[in-house]
C-alpha cells in the first residue's frame, strides 16, 4: 500500500490506499441497486417537500416555488453526475471526503469531512424539527396537545417585512430530539435491518404523496397560482430574487445522493450500483417534488403555508378529515425514513475520518454483534438532537444548504483533478458532454456547470446571512464561524498529529 508523497497539510491519499480501505472496512456488502435507489429517495424526499416547500413558498417564491425546485434540481443533477463518476472509480464509504483526500490533500479533505458533518448533522436536526411539527398536528387530531414549551425550539423564526428574524423563548423541542433517539436505535441494529425499514417507509411516503397529488389536483383553485411570481416586497421576499432564495434553501433537500455515495462500502457491486442509485433517486425525487409543490400552492394561498405542516394545511382545505389524517401519517413516515438515511450517511463519514486517524479511533469502532459503527452513530445523533431541540428549521436549512454547496463544488473539482492526473483509470461511468484540456488540465463541461450552479445556490444564502449579521441578527453567522473555528482547532491539535497517511509517509521517509 503506497502513501502519497510528502507529510504536510496537503498530503494526498494514494488511490491504492483508498482501494485498500474500501476492501477492509469490516462492514457487510448487502445493498443492491434497488436498495440504493430507495436509500436515495428515502433521504431526498423529506423535509424539503413536507416542510420547506411551505416556508419557501410563503416567505420567498409564492407559487413560483415550482421553478425554485427546478433550479435546485438542475444544479443537483449536474453534481449527481460528478458523484456517479467518482463513486464508480472510488467506491468508498467516505464519499466526497475521501474523493477530496485523494484529489486535493488532507487539509481540504478535513474541511470537506467537517462540512459534511455540519451538512448531515443540521439536516438531521431540520428533519427532526419537521417530524415534531407533523407529530404535534397528528396528536392534536386525537385531542392530545403537547405543551409548546416541550415542542418548540429555543430559537424561533418570525416573518417580518423584508425577510425573517430570529427570537429566543423559554422552550425546547424534546419531540424532535426523541425522534433522533429512535432512529439511532434502528441504525445500530445493522444496515440490512435498517435498509428493510427504510424501504417500507419509502414505499408508504411516496404512495401518500402520489395520493395527495392525485386527490388534490381535482380540488385545485387556479386563482391561487395568480400571480405566479408575486411582486417583490423588498430583499428576497418574492419576485425573481425570491425564486433564487427559495432555490437556495430547497437545495439541501437533494442531499440524498450523498448518502447513496457513502453506502459504497456496503454495496454489492459499487462501481455499477452506486451510479444507478444516485441518478435513479434524483430523477424520482425531482418529479415528486415538482408535482407536490404545484398542487400544494393550488389548494391554498401560498401565504398560508408558513407552518410546520404545510401539506396537512393544504389538504385540510378540501374539508375531508380522513384524507388529512392519512397525509400526516405519510409525512411522519417520510420524515422518519429521511432521518434514518441521513443519520446513516453522517455516521459513515465519521467512520471514514476516524479510520484515517483524523478523529479519535473510537468513532471507527465496529459493534461486535451488529457490524455497525455504533459509537459514531450515537454521538453524531446526540449532537443533531441538541441542534433540533434548540434551533428553528429555517436557520438549519440555510446552514445545511451552504455546507452542501461547498461540498458539491469540491466533488466537481475532484472529478477534473482525477481526469487530469489519472486519465488511465477505468471509469464504468463517465460524466457526459466531455471537456477540453488547457495546458494539460482537463476542464469538464458538466463539472464546470455544476460549480457555477452551486455558486448560484450559495449566493442568496451568503447574502442573507451577511445582511442579517449587519442588521444585528448574529445567530446564523455565529454558529457558522464557531463551527469553522472548532474544526480548525480539532484538526490542528488532533487530526494532523494522528493522521494515518502522515504517519505512513513519515515512516517511509526514515
Amino acid at each position: 500500500m503506497m502513501a502519497a508523497p510528502g507529510t504536510g497539510l496537503f498530503i494526498r491519499k494514494s488511490l491504492d490506499s483508498v482501494r485498500h480501505d474500501a476492501s477492509t472496512t469490516g462492514m457487510r456488502r448487502t445493498l443492491g441497486p434497488l436498495q440504493l435507489v430507495f436509500i436515495g429517495v428515502g433521504c431526498i424526499i423529506g423535509a424539503g417537500v413536507y416542510v420547506m416547500t411551505g416556508t419557501a413558498a410563503a416567505n420567498y417564491a409564492g407559487p413560483a416555488v415550482v421553478l425554485s425546485f427546478a433550479m435546485a434540481g438542475v444544479a443537483c443533477a449536474l453534481i449527481g453526475l460528478c458523484y456517479a463518476e467518482l463513486s464508480s472509480v472510488l467506491p468508498v464509504s467516505g464519499a466526497s471526503y475521501t474523493y477530496a483526500y485523494a484529489a486535493l490533500g488532507e487539509v481540504i479533505a478535513w474541511g470537506m469531512g467537517w462540512m459534511l458533518m455540519l451538512e448531515f448533522g443540521l439536516a438531521g436536526a431540520a428533519l427532526a424539527v419537521g417530524f415534531s411539527g407533523y407529530l404535534q398536528s397528528l396528536l392534536a387530531d386525537f385531542g392530545i396537545h403537547v405543551p409548546a414549551a416541550l415542542a418548540t425550539s429555543l430559537v424561533r423564526a418570525e416573518t417580518v417585512p423584508g425577510g425573517v428574524t430570529f427570537i429566543t423563548g423559554p422552550s425546547i423541542n424534546l419531540l424532535a430530539a426523541a425522534s433522533l433517539a429512535v432512529v439511532t436505535a434502528v441504525l445500530i441494529r445493522g444496515i440490512k435491518h435498517s435498509a428493510a425499514v427504510n424501504m417500507f417507509l419509502v414505499v408508504v411516503k411516496v404512495a401518500v404523496l402520489l395520493g395527495f397529488v392525485a386527490f388534490g389536483l381535482s380540488h385545485v383553485n387556479t386563482d391561487n397560482w395568480l400571480p405566479f411570481v408575486p411582486e417583490n416586497e423588498g430583499g428576497f421576499r418574492y419576485g425573481v430574487p425570491g425564486i433564487f432564495r427559495a432555490a437556495s434553501i430547497l437545495f439541501f433537500a437533494y442531499l440524498g445522493f450523498e448518502a447513496v455515495a457513502t453506502a459504497a462500502s456496503e454495496a454489492r457491486k459499487p462501481q455499477q450500483d452506486i451510479p444507478i442509485g444516485i441518478l435513479g433517486a434524483l430523477a424520482v425525487s425531482t418529479v415528486v417534488y415538482a408535482a407536490v409543490a404545484l398542487v400544494m400552492t393550488g389548494l391554498v394561498s401560498y401565504r398560508a403555508l408558513d407552518v410546520a405542516d404545510p401539506i396537512a394545511v393544504a389538504i385540510s382545505a378540501i374539508g375531508i378529515p380522513i384524507v388529512a389524517l392519512m397525509v400526516k401519517v405519510g409525512a411522519l413516515t417520510g420524515l422518519g425514513s429521511v432521518l434514518l438515511v441521513n443519520t446513516y450517511g453522517q455516521s459513515r463519514v465519521c467512520f471514514a475520518m476516524a479510520n484515517d486517524g483524523l478523529l479519535p479511533r473510537a468513532f471507527a469502532g465496529i459493534h461486535p454483534r451488529f457490524s455497525t459503527p455504533a459509537f459514531a452513530t450515537i454521538v453524531i445523533a446526540a449532537i443533531s438532537a441538541i441542534a433540533a431541540a434548540l434551533l428553528p428549521i429555517t436557520l438549519l436549512a440555510d446552514l445545511v444548504s451552504l455546507g452542501t454547496a461547498i461540498v458539491f463544488i469540491t466533488v466537481a473539482v475532484s472529478v477534473m483533478w482525477l481526469r487530469t492526473s489519472h486519465p488511465e483509470l477505468p471509469r464504468p461511468f463517465r460524466v457526459p458532454l466531455g471537456g477540453i484540456r488547457i495546458r494539460g488540465v482537463w476542464i469538464g463541461t458538466i463539472p464546470t456547470l455544476a460549480i457555477l450552479a452551486c455558486i448560484t445556490m450559495m449566493g442568496p444564502v451568503i447574502a442573507d446571512i451577511i445582511g442579517k449579521a449587519l442588521a444585528g441578527e448574529w445567530i446564523p453567522s455565529a454558529i457558522l464561524m464557531i463551527y469553522i473555528i472548532l474544526g480548525a482547532v480539532i484538526y490542528l491539535t488532533y487530526g494532523h498529529r494522528h493522521s494515518r497517511m502522515r504517519a505512513t509517509a513519515l515512516a517511509a521517509a526514515e
